[in-house]
């Protein structure tokens, strides 16, 4: 089979593509064939070393989507020829990436595919999407599941409304019943974030956002869904309800954060780093069901608010470079042609 692979950290330059045989089948694996890998800035800083260090041959990409090809003993609820999504493939399994045509993993890391999404959806999902339903389901009185209705009432502040986990909380939030408002930087990302769904955009370069997001949500907002909390600190504070929650996945554009102890004691306000591969193993399994719920309300493509950029598999470098480069959208690597 074809596949991506990398022996030392480094730059783009460091994967290569490689014939290797199929791994084996175990007990409570699946193997699935991949149709599209996702590829996510967790996947990047990870093969660079930035956040983690190549254990011999590696593959790349920690989310995809697929179709079962094989069942390891002990296995139940997944079959041949099921369609498939993949969640967290490489982690502590330098093998399992989605960069190539098969990929073996644990049965708990392979989810089913409702019918009303393709491949693009299944892949796009992953990182973005259990990261999104971890931050929206930290705040003291707002639910722990997600479902219709769920956050009715409720008003959810999301930070870079244009970026994948910023997309995917947006359509998360609004299927749960919240009112949306995101910020962006311009008009282009104000546009993509309306197109995800979001009710009310404030661009944070403009006026006083502070005041226009107060103006929207008197009492403060439930929750924020924060992709940079250095630079929004001040921002979070002064329009967060009393008891909200900060849920904080990234500090994009690296500005220290300072913590101001007395305000945020003041508010009882909650700070909830996200990492997804440290959230308890309950918490992700309930992120999973309900983002499978969800997955009618989570369209991709520019007019859904996330725009496709592709790569055949052999350009995974190039994708990697994309995504490393800041590129707005989802990057995808098509792997395999879908059947049927």
């Amino acid at each position: 089979m074809r596949s991506i692979v990398y022996t030392d950290n480094g730059p783009v330059s460091v994967l290569r593509l490689v014939e290797r045989e199929p791994d084996p089948v175990g007990p409570g694996e699946v193997r699935v064939r991949v149709v599209v890998s996702g590829v996510n800035p967790t996947d990047w800083k990870t093969r660079s070393g930035a956040t983690g260090h190549a254990d011999g041959l590696s593959v790349p990409n920690q989310d995809g989507a697929g179709v079962v090809e094989e069942v390891g003993p002990g296995v139940t609820g997944l079959a041949p020829g099921d369609r498939v999504w993949l969640a967290l493939s490489a982690w502590q399994r330098p093998l399992g990436g989605t960069a190539q045509e098969l990929t073996v993993l644990p049965a708990d890391r392979v989810h089913p595919l409702p019918d009303a999404a393709g491949f693009d959806v299944g892949a796009s999902l992953g990182v973005p999407a259990l990261t999104a339903h971890r931050a929206l389901t930290v705040a003291e009185g707002l639910p722990a599941r997600l479902a219709p209705g769920s956050l009715a009432g409720a008003t959810v502040l999301v930070a870079g409304g244009a970026g994948a986990v910023g997309h995917a909380a947006i359509q998360l939030a609004r299927w749960a019943g919240a009112t949306v408002v995101a910020t962006t930087s311009g008009p282009e990302k104000a546009a993509l974030a309306t197109a995800a769904g979001a009710q009310h955009v404030v661009n944070y370069r403009e006026g006083d956002a502070a005041d226009r997001i107060r103006g929207l949500a008197p009492e403060g907002v439930d929750a924020i869904v924060e992709v940079a909390a250095g630079a929004n600190a001040e921002l979070d504070r002064a329009v967060l309800r009393p008891g909200g929650a900060i849920s904080i996945y990234a500090n994009d554009g690296g500005a220290p954060f300072a913590l101001d102890v007395r305000a945020y004691m003041t508010a009882n306000a909650r700070l909830q780093f996200v990492l997804l591969y440290t959230v308890p193993r309950p918490a992700l399994a309930a992120g999973v069901e309900d983002v499978t719920a969800a997955v009618a309300s989570l369209p991709v493509g520019e007019a859904a608010g996330l725009p496709l950029h592709r790569f055949p598999l052999e350009r995974t470098a190039d994708a990697h470079a994309a995504v490393e480069a800041g590129t707005v959208g989802k990057v995808l690597v098509d792997v395999a042609a879908a059947e049927g």
